[in-house]
């Protein structure tokens, strides 16, 4: 489920009510349009933040509550919409910097303002007192006739069950922000109606200070703040519109627009409500800190906001999740990486005293990152590349250039070598148990990685080593590996990575070598196609086994695997994801056909995840066995079936 979201920075006049609501209502018909379901609007955008001693003048009081009462009548039209209003607020002999809900013509809640900044170039406490411990109601002056729950411990919830919590503007820079207690109590989506002045510097510090927020309460942070038409007297303000979800800003409005402006998005209900079920520490939290059921109190709207996205979603998914859109994001997640894999096998290799490691060499992607990560491992040890034994082992699929580039890269690397071909052995296997090798079906190839694997094994015994293991994170999810073939090893390198990223590593090793040769090459074996080479090459020495065009687009795959293991997605939602984002590229039976095989493969070979060797954590997904993905072997897949529409 998706919920539309606005945060807006009207323009406005210091002090003009009038013509400040005629700016809001304005924007807010634009929003109404393109079907929003809460706007939210700045701190104070009724009269304007820099009144100063005017906010206790009558004058200003009365034509507030004037352009509330035209507010209230606007919205009993766009129903459909949860507006948020900052406005200063009488109550009870003091006065009040308040955020107001509306809909459907009536006004849900307000909410004072907890801290107020009275440093710096903030006078704030010369006119409003704190809403801290602040209950009861308010009819606004008799200009109601009922009664409105007043205080900051009220939450809005529409009818489709999201929870709304706000907090104005210096209330997320305290300590303990009053919507990390809001979020404990179910608020998913927090609102911040805010004014603040820009300096230099402070606008990088706001977005990291809302990221983190969304992150720590695992919701959505929309934030308005006031822009052109406030006072420059000694203060500037440059429109700040800015929708966060789980960490990650999804929108953010340009800023000095002289004119009105705003930034819509769509929140995922989907994650935010699954990370919090999954993640229990939240949940722990909550209990620790919300003592009792009824601490926060829960104004229901009855009017249900929830209207489908899914034509037009205003949220940016990226069809690689993998990979970071950025080119300095991904140079610095390369080096991250690469890292952790090196660092992995260091400490394996000291744990278990091993000065030697063993590695099949294919040519392909896969062998050659793992052994680019153990070249890099052994130097950081101060070991002699020598003690790595860089295996190639041509079958009857292996191609002049892959052979060509493993070997090649070994000597380029400086590390021992062995070539040993399997055919002999392969054959003597298919005499010994009667299989004809020229059908080329799961026998003839699995015979192949097998013989390969008890060849390391047997060298990695020799020379006192470990086999380091190829395959990825990719190969995993679909059980694309021979068990007890590649499957095994005694430390898997590449277990965290998936199959779209390894690439991009492989370059990241070419970038940052010195060695021409070396970086030949691996430019070379980035542009080769992905196989495991078992069927025989063409008549002129072609690879004709692409494993894409057996098991799917690793794109795809690793599209599917993300947002089921980093979300879980039902089928359905990852249907409509992929139909998004690759529609252009792939027609919806495509996608449904590899949709359909990704989800056979992931329930059927989880057995070769069971019993997986160690190999490092790398990112938000994973599937060791000993971590984050404890799966039975014979779950049954019917509530994954993909659902068919054509």
């Amino acid at each position: 489920m998706y919920f539309r979201v606005a945060a807006a920075a009207p323009q406005l006049n210091v002090g003009d009510c009038e013509y400040n609501t005629k700016q809001i209502l304005s924007v807010a018909e634009t929003l109404a349009s393109n079907n929003v379901e809460l706007a939210v609007f700045p701190e104070l955008c009724i009269s304007g933040y820099t009144c100063g001693d005017l906010f206790h003048n009558h004058a200003l009081i009365e034509a507030t509550l004037n352009s509330i009462t035209t507010i209230l009548e606007w919205s009993a039209k766009h129903s459909l919409m949860i507006m948020w209003i900052g406005a200063s607020i009488p109550h009870k002999n003091s006065l009040y910097n308040c955020a107001l809900a509306i809909q459907g013509g009536r006004l849900l809640a307000v909410i004072p303002k907890t801290y107020l900044p009275n440093y710096n170039e903030f006078y704030e406490k010369r006119w409003w007192a704190s809403g801290h411990g602040v209950d009861g109601f308010t009819n606004l002056n008799n200009r109601l006739d009922y009664e409105v729950p007043f205080g900051t411990r009220n939450l809005i919830r529409t009818a489709s069950g999201i929870t709304i919590g706000a907090e104005i503007c210096e209330d997320l820079w305290s300590t303990i922000p009053p919507s990390s207690l809001a979020s404990l109590a179910g608020a998913q989506i927090i609102v911040n109606l805010s004014a603040s002045n820009d300096l230099i510097g402070k606008y990088d510090y706001l977005i990291d200070l809302i990221k983190s927020q969304s992150a720590k309460c695992m919701g959505a942070y929309v934030y308005a703040s006031s822009g052109f038409g406030e006072s420059t007297t000694d203060l500037v303000f440059d429109g700040k519109c800015i929708i966060a979800e789980n960490g990650s800003i999804l929108k953010k409005s340009d800023r000095w627009n002289m004119e009105s402006h705003f930034t819509i998005a769509d929140i995922d209900m989907w994650a935010i409500n699954r990370d919090r079920l999954h993640v229990n520490t939240f949940g722990d939290c909550s209990r620790v800190n919300i003592k009792a059921d009824n601490e926060y109190n829960i104004i229901n709207s009855n009017i249900d906001t929830n209207q489908a996205h899914s034509d037009s979603l205003l949220h940016d998914y990226s069809p690689t999740p993998f990979i970071p859109g950025d080119d300095n994001a991904m140079e610095k997640r390369n080096s991250e990486i690469i890292n952790i894999q090196t660092f992995g096998l260091v400490r394996r290799l000291k744990a278990t005293g091993c000065k030697n490691a063993v590695i099949g060499i294919s040519g392909g992607l896969d062998s050659t990152l793992a052994l680019l990560v153990t070249v890099k491992a052994f130097d950081t040890l101060g070991l002699d590349r020598k003690g790595i034994t860089g295996v190639t082992m041509p079958g009857f699929g292996t191609t002049g250039r892959t052979h060509n580039n493993a070997t090649v890269l070994m000597e380029s690397l400086g590390i021992s070598t062995r070539e040993i071909s399997i055919v002999p052995a392969v054959n003597q296997h298919f005499a010994d148990i009667g299989h004809n090798p020229e059908i080329h079906d799961v026998t003839y190839e699995n015979s192949q990685a097998r013989e390969r694997t008890q060849l390391l094994m047997d060298i990695a015994n020799q020379v006192g080593g470990m086999v380091i293991g190829t395959g990825d994170l990719s190969e995993l999810a679909l059980g694309w590996a021979t068990y007890n073939g590649d499957h095994m090893s005694m430390y898997g390198v590449n277990a965290g990575i998936p199959k779209t990223l390894v690439k991009y590593l492989v370059k990241w090793f070419a970038m940052h070598t010195d060695n021409d040769n070396e970086r030949m090459t691996l430019l070379d074996i980035i542009d080769t196609p992905i196989s495991p080479e078992l069927i025989p090459a063409d008549s002129e020495g072609n690879i004709t086994q692409k494993t894409e065009d057996l098991v799917g687009p690793y794109e795809l795959h690793d599209f599917f695997i993300y947002h089921t293991l980093r979300y879980g997605r039902t089928i359905t939602d990852i249907r409509d994801l992929a139909l998004h984002l690759f529609g252009q590229r792939y027609d919806e039976k495509t996608i449904l056909h590899w949709l359909e095989t990704f989800t056979r493969r992931f329930f059927n070979q989880q057995f070769k995840r069971s019993c997986m060797p160690d190999g490092p954590k790398v990112g938000s997904v994973c599937l060791s066995p000993r971590g984050d993905w404890r799966m039975p072997s014979d779950a049954a897949s019917k509530v994954w079936n993909v659902p068919r529409s054509y």
